[in-house]
């Protein structure tokens, strides 16, 4: 019986087809708008989420800020010693000094960046290496002449194909030699591209390019298991002492804590995509309306088929059935219409705007389920109302 209804149920879909698909655009948009926007969301979300990576998990981020009192003060190297000896739940901190500078190689320059590291910085960023070493605890305590490149820096000045390691170069008027290539990272803060780098001993850049002992910020790996906000309330307390704050006076400094951003930007973004979606999902009542609508115009048409289908001996069931299916399949074909636009959609703009496309089976799926639902709901009146028709009064219909 479900299959004959099936049959006769698509039979008047192709009947009107231009209609049956007018009246499933509602679904149609309020589907492909779903599966969009939740989509992109999910992009946006792992987009986000890279560039933070690029940070580090479970990280400090420790920066001197201006207040009334003036420039904001560097930090010093004793401050980053006292962390690691007084902070528990630390893993690994480090400070970071940088300059923009020229790249020189055989004859090419770059624009570049000289960013005075350690390994305990690449530790708790997360930083690893593409070819090559890292420093040795002699170089780093020397401030030795070493650096290790960024690819984006290989790409401009190096041959291509040829590894760089062993080489000389210059960087303004340091030259240095070249013992490894970090991994390519996300992109930094400020749209700064993180891989057009070259790492070099701190002591080095502190004494070559700057002529001072400053840091200009700190970073600092914890264990997770660590309460982070104690560990945060512990730092405070240790810097506001070193840097001879006052009570009642505000810090100058701060500490922004990865984990934390992490998952503010998580839930920021999926409370507005929830709600962007709830928007774009009232374009399925919408359509559920029309189908009810069209459903009802076909049930009054078609009065005198019903009434001899009644008068012949089919049951109000299968007359209920038979208009209930129609509705169903309507709003599946709209579900399924709407699930190819939402995925051309996502998948255009989502490259368009420069983020990851994640497709979620969950959300199509929910979405085709949502559709055929829909179809029972608003389909039922009608359906019922058909079924209801007393077969004289159908036959006499005009």
């Amino acid at each position: 019986m479900l299959g004959t209804t099936l049959i006769l149920a698509l039979r008047e879909i192709r009947r009107h087809l231009l209609r049956s698909f007018l009246t499933t655009l509602g679904i149609i948009i309020g589907v492909s708008a779903v599966i969009t926007m939740v989509t992109l969301g999910n992009g946006v979300t792992v987009s986000i989420k890279e560039q933070i990576s690029a940070l580090g998990s479970n990280v400090f981020i420790v920066f001197p800020q201006q207040t009334d009192r003036g420039q904001p003060r560097p930090f010093k190297d004793d401050d980053v010693t006292a962390v690691r000896e007084q902070i528990a739940g630390v893993k690994a901190v480090a400070g970071e000094v940088n300059r923009d500078v020229k790249a020189i190689h055989n004859g090419q320059d770059w624009s570049s960046r000289v960013e005075g590291v350690s390994n305990a910085f690449m530790d708790a960023r997360g930083i690893g290496m593409d070819q090559g070493r890292r420093f040795t605890k002699a170089e780093e305590e020397a401030g030795a002449n070493v650096c290790i490149i960024g690819p984006k820096v290989y790409e401009e000045i190096f041959v291509a194909g040829i590894s760089p390691l062993g080489e000389r170069m210059r960087l303004d008027d340091v030259s240095c030699t070249v013992i490894g290539m970090f991994a390519t990272r996300a992109q930094g803060a400020q749209n700064q591209d993180d891989d057009n780098s070259v790492f070099m001993p701190i002591k080095n850049v502190q004494r070559r390019f700057l002529g001072n002992d400053n840091v200009f910020y700190m970073v600092i790996s914890y264990d997770p298991g660590y309460d982070s906000s104690a560990m945060q309330s512990a730092l405070v307390d240790l810097l506001r002492e070193r840097r001879l704050l006052q009570e009642g006076q505000a810090n100058d400094f701060n500490i922004l804590d990865t984990a934390q951003v992490n998952d503010a930007v998580s839930t920021a973004v999926g409370l507005l995509t929830a709600m962007v979606s709830a928007i774009a999902a009232i374009s399925l009542v919408v359509g559920g309306v029309g189908i009810m609508n069209i459903m009802l115009v076909s049930v009054t048409e078609r009065t005198r088929e019903i009434g001899i289908r009644l008068a012949i001996g089919a049951l109000a069931r299968e007359v209920r059935m038979q208009f209930l299916t129609e509705a169903v399949v309507l709003c599946c074909f709209g579900g399924i219409m709407g699930m190819v636009l939402g995925f051309l959609f996502s998948f255009s703009l989502a490259r368009l705007i420069d983020i990851p496309f994640v497709f979620s089976p969950t959300i199509n799926i929910l979405s085709f389920l949502i559709s055929a639902l829909i179809g029972v709901v608003f389909g039922y009146f009608p359906a019922r109302r058909a079924a209801a028709l007393d077969p004289i009064e159908a036959l006499r219909h005009e």
